[in-house]
């Protein structure tokens, strides 16, 4: 039976991530990667599955919710935007020291801009740009309410508006495109070069069984031979994106008992006229309808998708029983157990306006989709957009006290008493905040180690700001973005 040190279950962004910072740590680790898929990082990963903004909270209004006195929280933003600049200093030192090869450049310099209309949404985004801008981190964030300036920001978005809407926009320059999926295949070839990691593609994960001495016994199906293996492993991670909460399940922790998900599918309009296409050059969020999930917040998208420039539009929200965009339709179903079923229903009740709104969506027809696109360009032409399908995301649903049930906007990490087994259950911001995510994890399973010397020394190496704030620190923001800026050659592009 084989052993090893530390076995990541899916081959996306999170386990990359982990496994890159295992190996850098303990450069005579033993790690076993399985994938069910034929190919790294085909899911939630994949540029076409994922918005590929890098998540920093520059436009995402729904980071930046109106509390009941009516001010802004923008705590939240805060912790994503430095989290990204956290992911950003780990890639920066997988490239300076060439352990990160890719075809095409995976991080591409963008704007990301905010753009509202009406009073309400206008006294909004004032409040929220006052509120972010007294923080270094966010200092340098433009605000406009002049018809002719946003123009000279984004002129597709304008050409055709009525000059009497009443419009108001920010803009962050340091803004970018991250093709998260490049940068998973370049951390697994990474690993795929080092002594002692083996990833297995096309394999099933069929069973999770944690063994008397603290260890566990996993049994693992290859899908082309329908052979079936068993491994032990000191520590396991579960990175499966929508698939991790079954895989959880399996493994028998109570820590998982009352976590259930609700499957959250996305299309969006792709433009397929490359006059269109270049006339625009911005990720711009709007404001999200009522009821609506995180991940379906309306944005005219510059993408930068294997080196070919591309213009999206959406996401429109679909409902799919599927976990994952390459699952089973019996997976909603067949994640129901005793543990979860109250607290779902309990979630489902008190989200009776997430449900109407997917039902609305879902039954959108072609001419309703692109009504909500000419907001954004209103001199859009149907004959130059196709609806393609996007990615599936499973939000996360735990139980509550108080509630019963809640409905979790996000990630979370849930481990086991021994803190031998972590899984990543959730959705936005995800892989933007990889970085930060998988560091909790080593956090809270291997805090000991984390506090060594010798780990210190190298956490410090691969992520400099660590253990200070950007979020604050005005000279400390400016010289980290200024290092990874050049690294990543994020002006020259």
């Amino acid at each position: 039976m084989a052993k090893q040190d530390f076995t990541l279950i899916g081959a996306g962004i999170m386990s990359a991530t982990l496994g890159v910072l295992l190996k850098q740590l303990l450069p005579d680790a033993k790690i076993a990667i399985y994938e069910r898929l034929d190919k790294v990082g085909a899911e939630s990963s994949d540029a076409w599955n994922n918005a590929g903004t890098g998540h920093s909270a520059f436009c995402e209004l729904n980071y930046t919710p109106e509390n009941e006195q009516g001010g802004i929280d923008i705590s939240k933003a805060l912790k994503i935007s430095e989290s990204f600049e956290v992911s950003k200093q780990l890639w920066a030192y997988l490239v300076k020291n060439n352990l990160l090869p890719t075809e095409d450049p995976f991080i591409n310099d963008i704007d990301h801009m905010s753009f509202v209309w009406g009073d309400e949404n206008l006294n909004f985004l004032r409040k929220r740009h006052k509120a972010l801008t007294a923080y270094p981190i966010f200092k340098d964030m433009l605000h406009s309410e002049n018809y002719d300036e946003i123009k000279e920001w984004v002129p597709l978005m304008m050409t055709g508006r009525n000059k009497n809407q009443t419009i108001g926009a920010t803009r962050m320059s340091i803004g970018t495109d991250v093709n998260f999926g490049a940068i998973t295949r370049g951390m697994i070839a990474y690993l795929q070069s080092c002594d002692g990691v083996e990833v297995f593609l096309g394999h099933q994960v069929e069973d999770i069984d944690d063994k008397k001495d603290g260890t566990w016994k996993i049994e693992v199906k290859d899908l082309h031979t329908d052979k079936e293996k068993t491994i032990e492993s000191n520590f396991v991670f579960i990175g499966a994106g929508g698939g991790a909460l079954k895989l959880l399940e399996k493994s028998d922790i109570p820590e998982a008992d009352g976590y259930g998900g609700f499957p959250v599918s996305g299309q969006f309009l792709k433009c397929n006229n490359q006059d269109v296409i270049l006339q625009h050059e911005a990720k711009v969020y709007g404001m999200a309808e009522v009821g609506a999930p995180p991940m379906s917040v309306p944005h005219l998208d510059t993408r930068m998708l294997n080196g070919v420039r591309s213009l999206l539009f959406g996401p429109y929200a679909g409902f799919s029983t599927k976990f994952l965009k390459n699952g089973s339709y019996f997976d909603l179903p067949l994640s129901i157990d005793a543990h979860n079923i109250f607290p779902m229903l309990r979630a489902g009740l008190h989200n009776i306006s997430l449900t109407k709104y997917l039902i609305e969506q879902v039954v959108q027809s072609p001419e309703e989709r692109f009504k909500a696109l000419e907001k954004y360009y209103p001199n859009a032409k149907i004959e130059d957009w196709e609806l393609i399908t996007a990615g599936q995301r499973v939000q996360i649903i735990k139980k509550d006290a108080k509630e019963g049930g809640v409905l979790k906007f996000g990630t979370e990490i849930v481990t086991n008493k021994n803190k031998t087994l972590a899984a990543l259950l959730g959705a936005s911001p995800g892989a933007s905040t990889s970085v930060s995510i998988m560091l909790s994890v080593l956090n809270q399973c291997f805090p000991m180690q984390v506090k060594s010397r010798a780990w210190q020394k190298k956490l410090t190496e691969m992520i400099p700001s660590l253990g200070h704030s950007l979020i604050t620190d005005e000279k400390l923001c400016k010289s980290t973005r200024n290092y990874t800026t050049s690294i990543l050659k994020l002006e020259d592009q």
